[in-house]
């Protein structure tokens, strides 16, 4: 079997083009009668009503990782993310066709049986019943993915190419804010921020296929609700982000903003222990120091694959489940980068699991 690229990920061409106009229109100079709104501090945010979607920012999107094991007690890494995208091109259009919204999707599946991810991705405007984001609550699909709520349970539903995804997955604690209330900085400036929100420790179930077989898991995920109109500051290239939950019943979410000479833009987290007592993370609080590389095959990319990790008072090295989970986007969002299943190790024993996401070690990232 071989791993979905973005050639032959199921997005017809007539629609890429539409969606390629649309992203080229939203990061030109003709772009200039659209007004997004700013992140400002101030109440912190509301459930549920702040789950659904957010159409007036530029960007947001639901983003879920997990680990899963099987009755063989083989473990697996899975990503779904939905990405809502307001282009700001033919706004004052009435015609149901204009790109007002764009909604794209990844699904990943980690198997270290294969020493390669599996990926697979949808693209879409947003109506005529083919994909939407409801304002009420998380409620996002492509065509036959989906990705919604009910009450403190998600589900999670994928047919991707190569594989199957069919998870149910339920918040046993409450959310984890991320920054001041739900408003995350990203830079020195206080308007490069987001609106931002966790859901650690979510227990998962349900089933996995690929191989010609359906296969009944269990584990833990992590997701994140994230939206803004400007996420990173001036001279940023990307960035290093895990979320991880602890085997103690324990979060952290920890990330590092790089410029373009690698070093620290920003960074920055939160801490939730296992007595659910939280801590928000300065940027002095958080170092990601590269232990070991490796490099893409494929783009001739490299990334650190591992770290040393200090977030405040915690301190772990984060190791991949294996190193080759590169996702290859450009096709969706226009991006290459590295995002995989890795360990939580402390003294030499796991301590949890969680997910590594690395941008901007090809090119710059831009959101």
């Amino acid at each position: 079997m071989e791993s979905a690229t973005p050639a032959d990920a199921p997005v017809n061409r007539p629609r890429r083009r539409i969606l390629a106009l649309a992203l080229a229109l939203a990061g030109s100079p003709a772009r200039a009668t659209v007004s997004y709104p700013d992140v400002r501090p101030g109440p912190p945010l509301a459930f549920p009503l702040d789950e659904g979607a957010h159409p007036a920012f530029r960007n947001e999107w639901w983003y879920v990782t997990g680990w899963l094991r099987d009755v063989q007690a083989r473990d697996f890494g899975f990503q779904v993310t939905f990405f809502r995208n307001r282009p700001g091109v033919a706004e004052s259009s009435t015609s149901r066709f204009a790109p007002k919204q764009l909604l794209f999707a990844h699904a990943a599946l980690a198997n270290p049986e294969w020493s390669r991810l599996h990926f697979d991705q949808r693209a879409a405007r947003e109506g005529f019943g083919l994909a939407a984001a409801s304002t009420v609550r998380t409620d996002v699909h492509i065509g036959d993915w989906s990705l919604t709520q009910d009450g403190s349970q998600y589900a999670a539903h994928i047919r991707a190419r190569s594989f199957a995804i069919d998870l149910v997955l339920d918040a046993g604690t409450p959310v984890l804010l991320q920054g001041d209330r739900g408003v995350s900085r990203k830079g020195p400036d206080p308007i490069d921020a987001s609106y931002y929100y966790s859901q650690p420790q979510l227990a998962v179930s349900g089933k996995l296929a690929f191989d010609k077989r359906t296969r009944a898991v269990s584990g833990v995920a992590w997701l994140d609700h994230e939206w803004s109109s400007r996420y990173l500051p001036e001279g940023a290239v990307g960035g290093d982000w895990t979320g991880i939950n602890f085997d103690d019943g324990g979060a952290l979410m920890a990330f590092l903003i790089r410029d373009a000479r690698g070093g620290a833009l920003w960074a920055g987290g939160a801490w939730r222990d296992r007595q659910r007592v939280s801590r928000v993370l300065t940027p002095a609080d958080v170092d990601f120091a590269p232990q070991r590389h490796w490099r893409s095959p494929r783009t001739g990319i490299e990334y650190p694959v591992s770290f040393q990790l200090r977030a405040g008072e915690v301190e772990v090295t984060l190791e991949p489940l294996f190193p080759d989970q590169e996702l290859d986007a450009r096709a969706g969002v226009g991006t290459v980068y590295w995002e995989g299943a890795m360990r939580a190790m402390s003294g030499g024993r796991a301590a949890g699991r969680g997910y590594l996401e690395l941008t901007g070690y090809g090119e710059p990232l831009r959101i």
